[in-house]
């Protein structure tokens, strides 16, 4: 659902600024953003041992995401309209990462890497992907890289606006493999704290950026049209953006609490 809803959003962006998008090839191969998708590509096909369809179709599923994100015209559409820009963040961190995630890519990944990295960004991955560590850098991530100053980097520096979407991104996988990955009662709490915090500061985000009377960034010479902008951007991140994260809350709960119930009730099983 969230990613028929942001994809619905992209296709009722403003006509203008698509034809603009679509005035040379449309498409962005650069080494920012195709080297790590081809070098991840890569790196899965080289660890695939064993054919598992379902987690190998949420992996590309995930990874063709991204690719839309950071090579389709959304990317150059994001340089010159905050709704695309949000968009493009909400398919890394919201669809893309918990895809990702769901497909259980790590061991994979490692697997064509020396035994002692393997070890050794495994470790580095178990510290990062603790329910407290990964809620807090990818919250952190969130708010800093709205800092008007730091946002408008992004628009006039490919390499600033990559950093923004490794950060982002990166710590969403994080984010997402805390909530996803973990097992047990404790686990499930600590997965639904987590939703909680996340979705409640990125509303309030999203409703200081909508609500706002004035444009933070500096998309544009008009700044009735930047403030519309911004307005659609931040209803993005709070409507399609809040739900995925309520509505995998929601979920967890449900299985915990079916979970407690047949631990009860064993004639229910």
């Amino acid at each position: 659902m969230p990613a028929l809803a942001l994809f619905v959003l992209w296709m009722l962006l403003p006509t203008p600024a698509l034809a603009h998008a679509a005035g040379e090839s449309g498409w962005t191969i650069d080494l920012w953003s195709a080297g790590p998708l081809a070098l991840s590509a890569g790196l899965y096909l080289a660890g695939f041992r064993r054919w598992q369809a379902k987690r190998a179709a949420l992996f590309w599923a995930g990874w063709s995401v991204v690719a839309m994100a950071l090579l389709s015209p959304l990317y150059d559409l994001a340089e010159v309209s905050f709704t695309a820009h949000m968009l493009e963040h909400e398919l890394l961190m919201v669809v893309a990462s918990p895809l990702l995630v769901a497909s259980r890519p790590l061991g994979v990944l490692l697997a064509p890497l020396p035994a002692g990295s393997r070890r050794g960004w495994g470790a580095l991955w178990a510290a990062a992907t603790g329910p407290v560590v990964a809620t807090a850098l990818h919250g952190a991530a969130l708010w800093v890289w709205h800092v008007p100053a730091l946002f408008d980097a992004t628009l006039v520096n490919r390499a600033v606006h990559a950093l923004q979407h490794l950060s982002l991104f990166g710590t969403a996988l994080l984010f997402w493999w805390a909530v996803l990955v973990g097992r047990g009662a404790a686990a499930t709490g600590r997965a639904i704290l987590g939703l909680f915090v996340t979705a409640l500061h990125s509303t309030l985000l999203a409703a200081l950026m909508t609500l706002s009377p004035v444009p933070w960034y500096a998309y544009g010479g008009d700044p009735a049209a930047a403030l519309a902008d911004q307005q659609a951007a931040g209803l993005i991140m709070w409507v399609p953006g809040g739900l995925a994260y309520m509505g995998v809350a929601l979920w967890l709960l449900a299985r915990w609490l079916s979970g407690s119930e047949s631990a009860r009730n064993p004639a229910a099983r």
